[in-house]
């Protein structure tokens, strides 16, 4: 049976629920509840969650105040080794919002750390982020429920953007380039069953690569 591994924040459980009671056949182990094995997973998934902590990024913060209060040192520690253990394995990494931005610190990018227009509440859980997709996109969506106040700045190493939203050019879904399967969003597909598609191909690969 293929082994998971994630750090989820308890009010993020009801979102990822649906989608993991499809998947009986995957064992899904939760880093913030105890400790997890990393040699021992067949998958990983980064979700929602606060700002990275500054010691952390690659950059300089030069206000910190635009920062949130709630930041996670020990999560980030965890979630920075995991990326780096499982891209030396090429296990499956679905990254979500936060994740997103953590995935492209991990290969050496930069975050903007405070943006405006994509935060608002109306955006939260309704489709109404226009994207552009790229030709090349693996999964295309006309619009999304993306809320968040940082984004990629700064491209990392061998990413590929799918997706940018419209308005203004906020990069929304990327993927790492010739790798099995990288894929990273800024936008929520948990809270939809509009993305089923994106989890269903994520955990065909996290099955496969038990065998």
């Amino acid at each position: 049976m293929p082994n998971l591994a994630t750090w989820m924040r308890q009010k993020d459980e009801k979102w990822f629920q649906p989608f993991l009671a499809k998947q009986p056949d995957i064992r899904v182990f939760d880093a913030r509840k105890a400790d997890v094995s990393l040699d021992q997973m067949d998958g990983l998934l980064f979700t929602g969650g606060s700002d990275i902590s500054p010691e952390f990024l690659r950059q300089e913060v030069a206000d910190p105040s635009v920062l949130s209060k709630d930041m996670d040192p020990q999560r980030d520690r965890w979630e920075f080794q995991a990326v780096q253990q499982a891209l030396s394995r090429g296990l499956p990494i679905l990254a979500i919002c936060k994740g997103l931005q953590l995935f492209n610190v991990a290969l050496g990018g930069t975050l903007k750390l405070d943006i405006k227009g994509h935060n608002l509440p109306e955006q939260k859980h309704s489709d109404v982020q226009a994207l552009r997709s790229a030709s090349h996109a693996s999964h295309r969506f006309p619009k999304v429920n993306s809320a968040h106040h940082q984004a990629i700045d700064r491209l990392g190493d061998d990413l590929d953007v799918e997706a940018w939203a419209v308005h203004d050019g906020i990069i929304e879904q990327v993927r790492l380039r010739k790798y099995p399967f990288g894929l990273a969003v800024q936008y929520h597909p948990e809270r939809s069953g509009a993305y089923e598609s994106l989890f269903d191909d994520f955990f065909t690969r996290v099955e496969s690569s038990k065998h």
